[in-house]
């Protein structure tokens, strides 16, 4: 007979990855193992961020910033997944994904380093062309060249990516139906045990408070966020974005509160999200249009929130609250 609601268990699996938590939701019979999933899961995203870390100086990703220009770095297969993605998406949105702007985070304070102004003004002064033109990528030998000095982030995708791995995992185990995260970047494959898609809260853009701002539904897709209100410094009056402007090499000057993406893959959300944000509501909303991409801007206006969306999982229009 058939298995119904009643039969399965919810099971609920987290642990620490990239400086914050993962996390799987199903549903499982009572006598599912879960023990083996956790293990793989864990692995999983311990791989991703051993190859894509940033605050590891041992991650192949920095093994690949200390080589020099024209030389060939093997790297292994997800890293060159990652890569592979995030060259494409810089292009795409013509520059506005980049993930070259690793000294630039650094300077100003938002990774492993403190922020340094020697360094800051280095950044802002540099001469930068996009990574997607300094970048070559040979996938079949699995190896990457620089053909420029640039200094490579992957805080724009990477943890997309993990959810994606997160995914893969629960496939392997069979299961179906499931709610992945790592933090904000979250992913619904199947539906919940009632045949609804999986309920997601989208964050109000607050500095001070965490509250839902609007729901949205996840039935095999991924959604992801990148905004102005969870890490940010003040300089003088003005409070400054993590998200960086690749085109100066410091954070974005002006910007929506936040973007949000829902797309087939998280890794895939995670890099538009950025990419939009630094486009701004308007030229975002443009591009979005022009990639058939489904996004939420929401901007500041004084005391207001206005909505802008765009494409078909949200109701497109503009509205403000």
């Amino acid at each position: 007979m058939p298995k119904t609601f009643t039969d399965l268990k919810r099971h609920v699996l987290n642990g620490e990855t990239m400086g914050t938590r993962w996390s799987a939701l199903f549903h499982k019979p009572v006598d599912f193992d879960v023990v083996p999933v956790a293990a793989a899961m864990a692995a999983a995203v311990t791989e991703v961020d051993q190859q894509m870390s940033t605050w590891k100086p041992d991650s192949d990703l920095m093994r690949l910033n200390s080589a020099l220009p024209g030389v060939w770095v093997h790297c292994p297969e997800h890293l060159m997944i990652v890569l592979e993605m995030a060259v494409s998406i810089g292009r795409a949105s013509g520059g506005a994904f980049d993930i070259g702007v690793g000294d630039a985070v650094s300077a100003w304070g938002f990774g492993s380093a403190t922020a340094d102004p020697a360094r800051i003004q280095a950044a802002l002064s540099e001469a930068r062309r996009p990574t997607h033109d300094v970048l070559e990528l040979d996938m079949s030998g699995r190896r990457v060249r620089k053909s420029a000095s640039v200094t490579l982030d992957l805080s724009g995708i990477a943890k997309g990516y993990g959810v994606d791995r997160l995914t893969d995992v629960a496939r392997r185990f069979h299961i179906s139906d499931a709610l992945l995260s790592i933090d904000g970047e979250l992913r619904g494959i199947g539906l919940q045990p009632d045949n609804t898609p999986w309920a997601i809260a989208i964050e109000d853009p607050d500095y001070a408070a965490r509250k839902p701002l609007t729901i949205v539904t996840l039935h095999d897709a991924a959604v992801a966020t990148s905004g102005d209100y969870r890490h940010w410094i003040d300089v003088g009056p003005k409070r400054l974005s993590h998200t960086m402007d690749p085109g100066r090499g410091g954070p974005l000057a002006q910007s929506p509160a936040s973007v949000t993406v829902i797309a087939e893959t998280c890794m895939a959300a995670d890099a538009w999200a950025t990419a939009l944000i630094v486009k701004g509501s308007s030229e975002g909303a443009e591009l979005a249009r022009q990639m058939g991409l489904n996004a939420l801007f929401v901007e500041r206006e004084g005391n207001r929130l206005r909505q802008t969306a765009v494409g078909s999982l949200f109701n497109s229009g503009s509205v403000e609250m």
